[in-house]
């Protein structure tokens, strides 16, 4: 049971860097990567604001 924990717990923190793997290889597209996310995020949370 505990190697299952650990397996799952890997492989959450594979998916979790998942974004950041994938993200372009220069310091610029890296910024607007992070500036995008920022964006959506926003919007999120002015969507659910009453």
């Amino acid at each position: 049971m505990y190697n299952k924990m650990i397996a799952g717990l890997a492989l959450l923190m594979l998916v979790a860097a998942m974004p950041l793997l994938s993200a372009c290889h220069t310091t610029a597209g890296m910024g607007e990567d992070i500036s995008a996310t920022g964006n959506a995020i926003d919007k999120a949370a002015k969507k659910a604001t009453p």
